[in-house]
């Protein structure tokens, strides 16, 4: 059998992300192994060196372009202002120390001193404000930076005004900068360059970078691909050494072989919206009760398989903006969700809530492309109906999906969506693309504005306040945030900390057997 046979034996199509639209996620990312626990660690001849995959026909750029392969290994490249770790706090990069004044929307960042690109050229404010203004207009990056009105130069700073205050700008500002110029490869600040051409491609590792440390290997070739299979083939024979992937993700596509895991968080948000114009589901207080329905541990553990972690709030519950206490008043509870629907008018009888002499049934929707959406939404009208509410699940290919959620043809559905590193939650709300359940603001809206403007510990009060609106008025109900996985060869690398933005978070760090 010849290479292109065996690779063909994995070969499905790559579909995007099944999230909502508008959740950022590139439209190449890596393939995705199916959702199952990965192999018993069974050590093996360990690759001949540390490699990597890439596009060589796909642009490298890391702002405008759009494929995950190849954006990845920007975090060997490139550096932005901050870089966000794995609790999605904000570490300072080029950027040293920030002023903001007094109506939160001037923020003045000062520059690390002593900074060259790749080529040798130092940094300057200029290719800040070059590299902020490509990333306002990009794809990738425009959601994010939207209320930034305006960039500007100044001596060894850079000025952003915003046209809303927001108090957590720097958790958006891990955007590469890049030496100013059209070129498709532009020179970085960070510790490696890219080297060769179409024939054969490396990252040779930089000296006289800004970092500490020295990372190995020197020089990492980068294998060539072009279609997902090969990845997927390449992995598995060893020939590169490392793969991202999301097991839960939509059409998955299988690794096999020995290979070890490690998870690592993201803002990619599980979760359930309302309809809040019409329906049963108009009534918060019966919102409030479903919530509490929702058994977000057997959906994270049973159906996926850990690479998930709980949450009732709108942020990482690994985020210090997690806040724990308020997050157990809306804690599953069959008992709270019973006393929730008495109070809000409904009586059991015969099993069945009613009202009216009409019985609550509830239809949920869900796209059917994702097979662990449909087993969450599955498990999720099981729970309901068990309790006393009936649930049709109604299962959809995404344009239908989609036509669905904009005409409001549901009580319930099951969504996702990648947020921003502030974790705002705004396209899900008044105003926002994805506000399918027709939320009208209510005191919430007040509240969102407040916590979005708010910065330090008065962030944390302001947050308080947001969150208990919104366990009040319920819009969606968060389910859980996905994991994403890193794939390694048995043996070869110890000491990874990957990151949503950075699968080489601190890779200077990272231990490499050569």
């Amino acid at each position: 059998m010849g290479k292109r046979q065996r690779m063909a034996l994995g070969a499905l199509a790559l579909l995007l992300a099944a999230g909502l639209a508008g959740c950022g996620t590139p439209p190449e990312p890596s393939p995705t192994p199916a959702a199952t626990e990965s192999p018993s660690p069974t050590p093996q001849a360990r690759p001949m060196e540390f490699a990597l995959p890439c596009y060589p026909q796909a642009s490298f750029h890391p702002i405008t372009g759009t494929g995950r392969t190849n954006l990845a290994l920007a975090g060997l490249m490139y550096d932005g202002l901050y870089e966000l770790d794995q609790s999605f706090e904000p570490r300072p990069a080029l950027a040293v120390s920030h002023t903001v004044s007094e109506n939160g929307l001037v923020w003045t960042f000062a520059l690390r001193q002593g900074v060259t690109f790749s080529d040798g050229s130092p940094l300057t404010p200029a290719d800040v404000v070059y590299s902020l203004d490509l990333a306002r207009s990009s794809a990738l990056y425009a959601a994010r930076l939207a209320q930034v009105a305006g960039v500007r130069a100044g001596e060894g700073t850079v000025e952003l005004t915003l046209s809303a205050p927001n108090g957590a700008l720097p958790a958006l500002l891990d955007v590469p900068i890049v030496r100013q110029g059209n070129d498709q490869r532009p020179a970085g600040t960070g510790l490696y360059v890219l080297e060769g051409d179409d024939t054969g491609l490396s990252l040779r590792r930089r000296s006289g970078g800004w970092r500490q440390g020295t990372p190995e290997p020197e020089t990492i070739p980068l294998r060539p691909v072009e279609q997902a299979e090969d990845l997927v083939y390449l992995f598995d024979t060893r020939e590169i050494s490392l793969a991202d992937t999301d097991f839960t993700g939509t059409n998955s596509l299988g690794f096999s072989g020995s290979f070890e895991t490690v998870d690592y968080p993201t803002a990619d948000m599980l979760f359930v919206g309302f309809n809040t114009a019409g329906g049963v589901c108009r009534d918060a207080a019966v919102r409030r009760a479903l919530s509490l329905g929702m058994d977000r541990t057997t959906i994270c553990t049973g159906l996926l398989s850990r690479h998930a972690a709980e949450a009732v709030l709108p942020v990482h519950p690994g985020s210090a903006a997690y806040d724990e206490t308020l997050a157990e008043t809306a804690a599953y509870s069959p008992q709270a969700m019973a006393q929730g629907l008495e109070q809000a008018g409904w009586s059991k009888s015969g099993g069945k809530y009613s009202r009216w002499g009409r019985q609550m049934e509830l239809t949920l929707l869900v796209n059917q492309d994702s097979a662990c959406k449909l087993d969450v939404a599955d498990e999720l009208a099981r729970e309901l109906t068990a309790a006393g509410v009936g649930v049709t699940v109604k299962k959809l290919a995404w344009s239908d999906y989609v036509d669905a959620l904009e005409r409001g043809d549901f009580d319930l559905y099951l969504g996702e969506v990648l947020l921003t590193g502030d974790f705002d939650p705004s396209p899900l709300l008044a105003g926002g693309a994805l506000n399918y359940g027709k939320y009208t603001g209510g005191e919430l809206t007040g509240a969102l504005s407040a916590w979005r403007a708010a910065q330090g510990a008065a962030r944390t009060a302001a947050g308080r306040v947001f969150y208990t609106r919104l366990l009040e008025e319920v819009p969606f109900t968060v389910l859980c945030f996905k994991n994403r996985s890193a794939l390694t060869q048995w043996g070869q690398v110890s000491g990874m900390t990957p990151t949503q933005q950075n699968l080489f978070y601190r890779f200077a760090d990272w231990e490499v057997t050569k």
